[in-house]
């Protein structure tokens, strides 16, 4: 099969296209033609090998953490890992696999039944593919971590990105008021995800327009979570995403700090792409490039310029 790979860590140059064996079907899972892959900047840290000691990868190492495809081989004790019943040939699924993995940037993968799920009808592989590890990680920061209940004020920053897009949808869905934070060339697309409030940080102090929320979902870290803390009442949290350092200042201003960890329990998944059935939350594609480009992905992710929704590698 051809898939994306590097041998060793480096910057976008190192990723090349090579013909590698097929990957083995596994006795408790399905083997996927893969049809498209996130691109996440996870995906450049671990590459760039700057997550070595989270992430002790195999070199050589295929990309990518999420995906969509079609089933095409099952084993004897394959299943989907809540319905119950076998998947069976040209069954549509959402995939995830860990960064230590072999990853989706290939045209086939291999997945055990804990790591699938049903990719719903209204949903294209390109968008379940921008859908997939980001509304996991939005998910588990605004329902498994905050907890978001109806009438709770919740600040969201990077409204644009993949996951604050997601983040916006899943507060709202669950009864919040939510203000975001983004560049002011996105503020318009950010109300259009259903934020009630959109701070352009460009031209807005969003630590001075703000006040008495009850949770700031930081994805930025450094000095835009410095001045999160201002804008909690008393008691409120500060949930976040590692990217920046963080320096934790609950204590002193009277609030709970709270990093929201990131898994891969296929319920998570699930519930997003329930709520993508339903058109509670609607998938947000950036760009898109054919896996043979998938170093000009890595580029554009690392340039800072890609401030909307998830950059994903069309496979077939």
């Amino acid at each position: 099969m051809k898939a994306i790979q590097y041998a060793r860590y480096g910057g976008p140059e190192e990723l090349a296209l090579v013909d590698v064996p097929d990957p083995p079907l596994l006795e408790d899972g399905v083997l996927i033609a893969v049809h498209a892959a996130g691109v996440a900047p996870g995906d450049c840290k671990v590459r760039q090998g700057l997550l070595q000691q989270m992430f002790p990868v195999k070199l050589p190492k295929i990309p990518g953490r999420d995906g969509t495809g079609v089933v095409i081989a099952a084993g004897p004790k394959a299943g989907y890992a809540h319905a119950g019943d076998r998947p069976r040939l040209g069954d549509r699924v959402c995939f995830v696999a860990q960064h230590v993995e072999q990853g989706g940037a290939a045209e086939l993968i291999a997945r055990r039944r804990s790591e699938i799920a049903r990719l719903p009808a209204n949903v294209s592989f390109v968008e379940g593919a921008a859908l997939a590890h980001a509304g996991i990680c939005a998910w588990i920061g605004i329902a498994e971590t905050a907890k978001v209940a109806p009438g709770m004020k919740v600040l969201i920053h990077g409204g644009g990105g993949a996951i604050g897009s997601l983040a916006i949808q899943i507060a709202k869905h669950r009864g919040a008021f939510v203000a975001a934070t983004t560049r002011s060339a996105n503020a318009a697309y950010v109300s259009g995800l259903g934020a009630d409030l959109v701070v352009p940080y460009d031209k807005q102090d969003f630590a001075e327009a703000l006040s008495d929320y009850d949770l700031v979902f930081d994805l930025v870290g450094g000095d835009i979570h410095r001045r999160s803390y201002r804008v909690l009442r008393k008691g409120g949290m500060l949930v976040y995403l590692i990217a920046e350092p963080i320096e934790d200042l609950g204590a002193q201003y009277g609030v709970s700090v709270k990093r929201a960890v990131i898994h891969d329990r296929i319920d998570t998944l699930e519930a997003v792409l329930a709520l993508a059935e339903k058109g509670a939350v609607r998938a947000q594609v950036g760009k898109v490039f054919p896996l043979a480009e998938c170093a000009e992905a890595h580029r554009l992710v690392l340039s800072g310029k890609h401030t909307r929704g998830r950059v994903v590698l069309k496979v077939r």
